[in-house]
This record gives structure tokens, sequence and C-alpha cells, in this order.
């Protein structure tokens, strides 16, 4: 018994060695990397100041609609992931792409994230950069809820809302939260030591996007991704619901792209979206047989579904 648990003991430790030499290994290679990445971080769009940090914006394109696109939680380069579908609407309408802070080319800022900083920090830093409403929003997963706030809170400003697989209120009712912060926590221990580079891939990754564009992504994600400003947002979602659930369902003109809720971890995924439309005099759903990153698997039906959608508003 006695040599049993000193051959384990032996082996554990043989084990445990190894283990530190490739994290060792990982995290020197993880900074080399870093060093020669820093050239790549070059703005895709134009930024502003708000609150005193700046923030990003990705503008394109000319047309009657302005269509804003918001980044689901966690997206690490908000401009770079909703390219496959912009680009293909650019030609008709201006595209704008909100970077919030802790995404993308934005500054991490560590300070509060509640949805009403969120959505003044955003307004604001539309209207610095020139443009004003009314917007079509073009929400993916947890932006649902800032696009439902925007259209609660400033009415005027939102003609219509495109749901991009977006959260609703409901889809959060049984969510474990302290689950996602614990999840979250341990991916930033992963970026930090350079783990997180084995998950960006380029499988894992837009597939319309140039091998140069893929580069740059996974340079960003190694960088920011489950950055404090992240977590923060998450923490921040059982509030935004409360506020949404406080006021009238927006009745304005909705389009949701639903998918199916894979990835999400979330059961009732499609039908709490389904759900929300139900009571609208205005809705189309479109449910698609794809995972939750819609926009990256069926962006040429989307496309079209949203051209014909946004043609039927100027009638």
């Amino acid at each position: 018994m006695k040599k049993t648990l000193k051959t384990a003991g032996k082996a554990l430790l043989a084990l445990g060695l190894l283990l530190t030499v490739f994290l060792l290994a990982v995290f020197a290679y993880h900074r080399v990397k870093m060093k020669s990445e820093k050239a790549l971080f070059k703005p895709l769009g134009q930024v502003v100041e708000v609150d005193g940090h700046t923030m990003s914006l990705y503008v394109a394109g000319e047309g009657e609609k302005t269509l804003v696109f918001l980044s689901g939680g966690g997206t690490a380069s908000p401009i770079l992931d909703f390219k496959s579908l912009y680009s293909l609407l650019s030609d008709d309408y201006r595209i704008v792409v909100i970077e919030k802070f802790g995404y993308g080319f934005s500054d991490i800022t560590g300070e509060e994230r509640s949805f009403d900083t969120i959505l003044r920090q955003d307004r604001e830093a539309l209207s610095k950069a020139g443009l004003t409403g009314p917007y079509v929003l073009c929400p993916h997963s947890m932006s649902g809820l800032e696009a439902l706030l925007w259209a609660q809170t400033y009415p005027d400003e939102v003609e219509a809302i495109v749901g991009l697989d977006m959260a609703t209120p409901r889809a959060y009712d049984h969510f474990d939260f302290d689950a996602m912060v614990f999840r979250e926590r341990l991916a930033g221990i992963a970026r930090e030591l350079g783990l997180v580079r084995f998950f960006y891939t380029d499988g894992t990754l837009p597939q319309a996007l140039s091998q140069e564009e893929k580069n740059l992504y996974k340079a960003i994600g190694c960088k920011i991704a489950a950055n404090e400003d992240v977590i923060n947002e998450g923490k921040a979602i059982p509030e935004a619901c409360k506020t949404i659930d406080g006021m009238p369902k927006p009745d304005i003109p909705m389009l949701l792209f639903v998918s199916d809720g894979k990835g999400t971890g979330i059961e009732n995924w499609r039908a709490s979206q389904k759900a929300f439309a139900s009571g609208l005099s205005d809705e189309k759903v479109i449910e698609l047989d794809c995972g939750h990153y819609v926009h990256n698997f069926r962006q040429e039906r989307i496309s079209n579904e949203m051209k014909a959608f946004l043609k039927s508003l100027m009638r």
C-alpha cells in the first residue's frame, strides 16, 4: 500500500512539474506574441472621447437608414465580428458598429457598467461622431437588453429593431450569474497565461474574414478577453431586466432572427424571443438552423430579409 502511494505521489509530482513547464512555456510565448502584435492595433474606425476614455466606432456606407450594430457580451472585436453581415448592407445603408468600453479598440475603464451608463455612453459616442437618429438597432445576444431599453427610454431615436439572436428579459429568469462571473474570472486568468490563444483558432472565427483580419481578431481577443468591463456588464443584467420589465414593451417594428439556442447555455432562449414578439403589432420572427452568432452563419439570408424589412419601413 505504501509503495502504491509513493508511486502515485511521484506520478502526481511529475505531472505537476510538466504542467508548470507547459504553463511557463505558453506564458512566455504569449508575451512574445503580444509584443509582435502591437503593430496590428490600429483602430479600424474612428475614436471619440466619452467620460474621459476612448471609444471606437466604425461608420461606413450611406443611405436613408442608419443601422447601429450592438455586440453580444464578451465579443472581443465587434467591428470584425459583424463584418460578415454589414459588408452585404453597406452599399444601401449607413452602417455603424459601436465598440463599448472593454471591447475592440475601446478603452477598458474598470468602472461600473450599468445598462443606463452603457446606453448613455453609446448615445454620446454617436453624437460625437456626428450621427443622429432615428436608428435601426441591430443587437446581438445580451445587447438586446440595451436595444429594448433604448427604444423604451428614447422612442424617437429608435425606428425599428433587427434582433440578431438577441436577448430578452425572460431569457435570464433562471440564469446563474454567479457561475457566469466565475467562468469569466477563469477566462481572465486564461488570457493572462496565454491559454486563450488555444480558443481563438481560424475555425472559431468568422469565416468571411481574411486571414489578416482573423489574425487581428485573435490578437484583440488575446489582449482583452474577459476583462473587468465585460464582467461588470454581465453583473448588471438583472437590474436591466427589472428596468425593462417596469416599462411598457416598445411596440415598434421588429425583425427577430432566432438561432437554435445552442451555445447560449439558456434552455428557453428561442422560446423567450418568440414570446416577447407575440404581443407586438408589427413583428416577424425567423428561426434559423444555426448557432448563436447567426450573422456569421446565415449572413446572406439575413441581409436579404433585412433589406425587405427596411424597405417596408419606407412605405
